[in-house]
């Protein structure tokens, strides 16, 4: 069984900073694209960040130079550096895997159970 549980989300002022991680476990056989996802209160859930295996990035306008995402492929960790944080970044923020559980099978998506993160003065 496939756990990806997220951790660092906590209350900061605006313009403060915070990281995020997600660590996945189980039987994985490889992990492809790892994302963050969030969801504000009264929103629907928005694409934040996305990495691949290959280490490109790739970021929702509205995070751009703020947000920096990373992972450590030997640890099945993927992170998430946010700084300059504003109001309106408060939400739930979800880790995303797309992975294999065995060689020659489909992948799969995968969702941790989310970490809020709250910006407020």
């Amino acid at each position: 069984q496939v756990q990806l549980v997220e951790s660092g989300g906590g209350l900061v002022q605006p313009g403060g900073s915070l990281r995020l991680s997600c660590a996945a476990s189980g039987s994985i056989f490889s992990i492809n694209a790892m994302a963050w996802y969030r969801q504000g209160p009264g929103k629907e859930r928005e694409l934040v960040a996305v990495i691949g295996s290959g280490a490109n990035p790739h970021y929702a306008d509205s995070v751009k130079g703020r947000f920096t995402i990373s992972r450590d492929n030997a640890k099945n960790t993927v992170y998430l550096q946010i700084d300059s944080l504003k109001p309106e970044d408060t939400a739930v923020y979800y880790c995303n895997a797309n992975l294999k559980l065995r060689a020659g099978l489909a992948s799969y998506s995968y969702w941790g159970q989310g970490t809020q993160v709250t910006v407020s003065s």
